[in-house]
């Protein structure tokens, strides 16, 4: 389903479906990290299921050792009441196990509730530490909707199949188990009825099975596709309102809801056709018994004991049939969900680099480079690019939009990786250092910087990055950013909101120049920090600007004329080749595409 603006609703894509077991294995670690709670919670479910097992047995002992005896003809008024006692006392055990059994349910609650929490603690944790190691072109191919999905509905579906499914399934079947073998003990004849009901139960479980796990892998999708475009409608609101898009974007939106609606009404047709075939099965069985038990009770070859016991292990045994029903319902709802937290966490991480530390930036060269995004395996993006750039040295490179400039950025920082070619960084190839090392020698100064939600403060200094307030000063003062600063209330603690929405993008400008004089990097990289802010603004951050380049290498992604003539070096790309290079004067003698920008300036 696309959207009708900029196509933001793309489906997301079908993901291969594993073996529930081989899934399900992905998590035991989780339950390896708690299995003290885990198997406290499981010897709790064990207990309670001995103590539901146990009550029809005190039943039959009551109806056939005593209340039947008890009213039989020519039985003493003593008699009589030693049978009532009896009954009485049998009454008081099935009290007694009746409020252990709240009390064991109640802990063991507590207890799996307590294990799932960490569990999904544990998993969040895990799943936003792979996000953050995975690489940027990943987070091209994924909108935030879907990832935030991942961290919340997903993980959240997968609580729910810790707390409700792992305990209370091996509750189940072992109550299952149990109720068979008593019941063959107690009547091996009357148990042939249950013992033929289960193939259907089972068949009509795998069923089941078959058809809700798809459905809930549509559900999945489409929960991840109203979030992704939630999402970016928020994102995008003053562009769509500008355009006076909202009955378009809602009218899409509402597709999308819809099929998400038709997806969880399947869903529920099957839960609703499942249902009532457990409790057919059941009255079957239940019929069976009766009918076959009573006719036995009748010819004395069955006490009637026997037969209310039955009777009750019958209900019973469907209770835990029922309850697995609706537990497969909450597995099949998490193993969806569950491949795609299993996707995230089998997504190669960003590679590191090699294992030398990269201490200072002495030059910087490309030499026959060409590089492609994967999802452009058609064209390169850049072809054949070489030059060099030492330190202390400014480059400026110039071209229209598209021609590969802020590819060449992407290659330095290592947010992706060339295919062709060569890059050298201090005369060896840059494979050879540790990604983290290149970037904390860089620095980057955008077109439209990101701030994040928090103070001033946190946005120019991380906070394993200790500044004294008269370094923090320097740094306001050099970037232009202390004039700003000085009108806040709450100076530089003031609190901004995500993005800086309530700054010009000239303040933002210079917070993210400040950001990068705390940062201390050997290389700048200027993506015409110019591009958007008024006159007054673009003068301060021009000398802003000036100031980081000192003593610096610097590389400038340049826009406007005006920037790239002051720089040491200018090269021009045109089609992802550099059709000219030299300083501003060389290239004003070649009068060709740079003159020619010049001339119209």
């Amino acid at each position: 389903m696309k959207s009708g603006l900029g196509g933001y609703q793309e489906q997301e894509e079908e993901l291969k479906k594993q073996r529930d077991v081989t899934l399900l294995k992905r998590f035991i670690p989780l339950l390896k990290q708690n299995k003290k709670v885990i198997v406290i919670s499981i010897s709790l479910m064990v207990l309670l299921s001995l103590g539901e097992i146990i009550v029809p047995f005190i039943t039959k002992t009551a109806v056939d050792q005593y209340i039947l005896p008890g009213m039989a003809d020519g039985v003493s008024q003593t008699d009589k009441a030693n049978y009532l006692f009896n009954a009485a006392i049998s009454g008081l055990i099935l009290f007694i196990i009746s409020v252990i059994l709240f009390f064991l349910n109640f802990f063991q609650t507590i207890v799996m509730e307590y294990a799932g929490q960490r569990m999904m603690h544990d998993l969040r944790i895990e799943i936003f530490d792979r996000i953050q190691k995975l690489p940027v072109a990943y987070f091209s191919q994924n909108t935030v909707g879907r990832l935030s999905t991942r961290v919340t509905n997903d993980v959240q579906n997968m609580q729910e199949m810790f707390t409700s499914i792992i305990t209370f399934v091996i509750k189940d079947a072992f109550l299952l188990i149990s109720i068979l073998l008593v019941l063959v003990w107690m009547d091996f004849k009357l148990s042939l009825i249950m013992l033929f009901i289960i193939p259907f139960v089972v068949l009509s479980t795998w069923l089941f099975s078959e058809k809700s796990r798809k459905i809930y892998r549509r559900l999945r999708s489409n929960i991840a596709e109203i979030n992704s475009t939630f999402s970016e409608c928020i994102g995008g609101i003053k562009v769509i309102k500008i355009f006076t898009q909202q009955k378009r974007v809602a009218a899409d939106f509402k597709i999308l809801n819809h099929e998400n609606y038709l997806a969880g009404m399947e869903q529920m047709k099957i839960f609703g056709i499942f249902m009532p075939i457990v409790d057919l099965l059941s009255s079957i069985a239940l019929a069976g018994v009766i009918f076959y038990g009573g006719g036995r009770v009748m010819s004395e070859s069955l006490t009637l004991g026997t037969l209310v016991a039955f009777i009750s292990y019958t209900k019973m045994f469907f209770r835990p049939v029922r309850d697995l029903s609706e537990k497969h319902n909450i597995l099949q709802n998490a193993l969806a969900s569950g491949e795609r937290i299993v996707q995230v966490l089998d997504t190669d991480e960003e590679k590191e680099g090699g294992s030398e530390t990269l201490e200072t930036i002495e030059n910087i060269e490309f030499r026959d480079v060409s590089f492609k995004y994967e999802s452009e395996s058609d064209s390169d993006i850049i072809k054949d690019i070489s030059f060099k750039v030492n330190k202390g040295e400014s480059l400026a490179i110039l071209g229209p939009t598209g021609s590969g400039k802020t590819s060449l950025m992407n290659l330095i920082v290592r947010f992706y990786n060339h295919q062709e070619g060569d890059i050298f960084i201090n005369s060896r190839p840059i494979q050879q250092y540790s990604t983290r090392s290149i970037r904390s020698r860089v620095a980057i100064v955008t077109q439209e910087p990101y701030l994040f939600s928090g103070t001033i403060r946190e946005n120019i200094t991380p906070t394993d990055m200790i500044l004294t307030d008269n370094k923090l000063n320097e740094i306001l003062e050099l970037s232009h950013l202390k004039s700003v600063v000085d009108h806040l209330f709450n100076g530089v603690d003031t609190v901004i909101s995500q993005g800086g929405s309530s700054l010009s993008s000239g303040e933002r400008q210079l917070i993210s120049i400040a950001r990068a004089f705390a940062h201390k990097p050997d290389l700048i990289i200027f993506d015409e920090a110019t591009s958007y802010v008024d006159t007054e603004s673009e003068e301060k951050i021009r000398i802003a600007t000036a100031k980081l380049r000192e003593n610096r290498t610097s590389i400038t992604i340049a826009h406007r004329l005006r920037t790239a003539m002051t720089a040491d070096k200018i090269i021009v790309i045109k089609d992802g080749r550099i059709i000219e290079s030299g300083n501003h004067d060389t290239l004003i003698k070649l009068k060709g595409f740079y003159f020619k920008l010049h001339s119209v300036k």
